[in-house]
């Protein structure tokens, strides 16, 4: 009997026991510059360069953890015909292609599961479709190699993401039907969109919530997560909690290097953390609120000083590292661009990100962590055992350029205790 994996995530750096990832594919470049912002890109990107980048990410999680590939979870469960058929009609409904419905009914699991990743083109069989100015009947997932997003791990449930843009839809259905019907995972999954009272301003993505304590969740609010998405779970959490901290930073709604909190804040350790110094430390109009509820009430809201200050009250004592270094805010509004506030902690202390943020990697090093070339871990010249503390480098030209970092291509699923 297969051993089912329990959803355990009490912190942002617990060691790293499950992570769920999606190999970029077909579908990234299955996109034109004049589909690209809509697609939620500012460019696009050259898949071979990106798919050596995710070599080395992956060849680094695969050393250290358990990694499940989504693209081989989704072709299991969809052998289950009931499943199949429940997914591809809740698809083709939420995205108006009935149409193909039976057309994907026919397909094999694993043919259909290329489909809902890669898109299906449109079949030019009637005047209608012959007309169309659109490619795809059904759109490629240009974003789903951000599986941060769509599915978000908190202690040990699952909220499935309600994503901004209904052209990322189709990852928080698959995200779902995977926890909900793979034998591998035992857990609850929260949808927004199946409450009773579904509120269509709600808007959660992943890459707004941190796990910072048992009791401590972050949240960002801004162009992805609404405040009613951030006010859903706290109507779950202090249901289930006798004790819950929330703590919320709003975030600029441009440009869009600031889509979500991970881009600006990531934890590194028990006692450090990643900033972005203009958001999070200086003076600015974006307030950062604290939400305390007890015995599944709300005891208080109220504004705070910034999330250092905060959590070190609340007994988390964190210093903060800027990324782009100390010096020069030139060079942290490029490296922020690029993702250098965005870390994943593998464990304590033990992270990756990219190797092209060097200011941001040079104050690492000041705080004594080892910088370690992802090819030479791989090739095996270097053990990560012999280091308490690291930042694992992954080469970054061309997937900063989809808008995200190490913490938003991954999807944890279980850490161990701190």
């Amino acid at each position: 009997m297969q051993t089912k994996i329990p959803t355990q995530i009490y912190s942002e750096i617990g060691e790293l026991e499950g992570v769920m990832i999606h190999s970029p594919g077909q579908e990234v470049e299955n996109m034109t510059p004049e589909n690209a912002e809509r697609a939620l890109y500012s460019d696009i990107l050259n898949l071979a360069v990106a798919q050596k980048e995710y070599s080395q990410f992956k060849g680094i999680l695969d050393k250290v953890t358990q990694c499940f590939e989504i693209k081989d979870l989704l072709a299991q469960i969809l052998k289950n015909e009931k499943v199949k058929q429940g997914l591809i009609e809740k698809i083709c409904l939420y995205e108006g292609a009935c149409c193909i419905t039976d057309y994907l009914l026919s397909m094999d699991s694993n043919t259909l599961t290329q489909a809902m990743i890669e898109g299906v083109p449109v079949h030019r069989n009637t005047l209608t479709n012959f007309l169309s100015k659109e490619r795809f009947a059904l759109k490629p997932l240009h974003n789903f190699f951000f599986t941060r997003d769509a599915a978000i791990s908190v202690y040990d449930n699952v909220f499935v993401g309600s994503m901004a843009s209904p052209v990322r839809l189709r990852e928080s259905l698959i995200m779902e039907a995977i926890f909900d019907f793979h034998p591998s995972f035992n857990t609850k999954t929260i949808n927004p969109n199946m409450e009773k009272k579904w509120d269509t301003s709600i808007a959660i993505e992943g890459g707004d919530v941190l796990i910072a304590r048992e009791d401590i969740i972050l949240c960002g609010i801004g162009s992805r997560t609404t405040s009613q998405g951030v006010d859903f779970i706290l109507e779950n959490l202090k249901k289930k909690n006798e004790k819950q901290h929330i703590i919320v930073q709003e975030l600029p709604l441009t440009p869009e290097s600031f889509i979500h909190l991970d881009m600006v804040f990531t934890l590194l350790d028990r006692d450090v953390c990643m900033i972005y110094e203009p958001i999070i430390m200086k003076m600015n109009k974006y307030q950062t609120v604290h939400i305390y509820a007890e015995g599944g009430k709300v005891k208080f809201i109220r504004e705070v000083k910034n999330l250092p200050d905060v959590l070190q009250k609340l007994g988390m004592d964190l210093k903060p590292v800027l990324c782009g270094g100390n010096d020069d805010q030139w060079q942290q509004e490029r490296e922020q661009w690029h993702s250098g506030a965005n870390f994943f902690a593998l464990g304590p202390g033990r992270v990756i990100g990219y190797a092209r943020n060097v200011h941001t990697l040079n104050a690492m090093d000041k705080e004594g962590f080892a910088i370690l070339r992802a090819k030479d871990v791989i090739k095996d010249r270097v053990s990560l055992n012999n280091f308490d503390r690291y930042v694992v480098t992954i080469e970054g030209s061309e997937l900063p350029r989809g808008g995200g970092g190490a913490r938003c291509m991954t999807m944890p699923v279980s850490r161990k205790p701190l």
